[in-house]
């Protein structure tokens, strides 16, 4: 007779990394000092800085991280900056 085949041991899942929630401030340029936060029941993101007040407000969706708020805010900032830049 022969021996039992026994199944193979599924692999181990990988554990994902912790996204930050606190970054630099773009304004300031001091570390740490920007946090995001989500407000689900009102669909809104912010961002802002403990250091110098300033602040950034988006919508968010299920998915939205904090990341992507910080994101945001950068790339909004590098617009605003190229049509002061492409106007003067």
């Amino acid at each position: 007779m022969g021996k039992r085949k026994s199944r193979a041991k599924p692999p181990p899942k990988k554990k994902m990394d912790k996204l930050d929630t606190v970054f630099c401030c773009p304004f300031c340029n001091h570390g740490s000092s920007v946090e995001c936060r989500i407000d689900m029941k009102n669909l809104i993101g912010e961002a802002s800085c403990r250091i110098c007040q300033e602040s950034f407000s988006t919508t968010v969706t299920a998915l939205t991280e904090p990341i992507d708020i910080y994101s945001e805010w950068i790339d909004e900032c590098e617009r605003v900056n190229n049509l002061e830049d492409d106007g003067a």
